[in-house]
């Protein structure tokens, strides 16, 4: 009996408009992925999709995560439904371009924590008396 090992430096890629992302899962525990809505130390970005609210610690982690757990090909609903964003028709490869680009980049990520903490209060102005 022989088992087919495969390498373990396959790491699964996305050709998007001749740019290669990297889908190499960042490290993280396992135990990590359970604790859904529980902020741990270290962990100070958020997924912010419809209503996902998991806490990670690196924007590359939100990023895999959303890719991945939103974005697969069995479970993307055909437009990004990220707070805020504009439900628009897109193809699969392009909303992966779309996420890297408009929603897991640190300062995004960052300014939508910003946003989601003053909940839709947040628009309001102080009033001046």
């Amino acid at each position: 009996l022989f088992l087919q090992s495969t390498p373990a430096t396959s790491i699964p890629t996305v050709q998007v408009q001749g740019q290669q992302i990297n889908l190499q899962p960042p490290s993280y525990t396992a135990a990590s992925q359970h604790a859904e809505q529980m902020k741990k130390p270290g962990q100070n970005f958020m997924c912010l999709w419809q209503s996902c609210k998991k806490w990670f610690q690196t924007p590359s982690q939100v990023f895999y995560h959303a890719a991945t757990e939103h974005g697969g090909k069995d479970v993307y609903p055909g437009q990004c439904l990220w707070e805020g964003c504009e439900p628009f028709q897109r193809q699969r490869f392009s909303f992966i371009t779309h996420l890297q680009d408009k929603h897991c980049s640190r300062d995004a990520l960052l300014a939508g924590l910003k946003q989601d903490e003053h909940g839709q209060a947040g628009n309001q102005k102080p009033s001046i008396k």
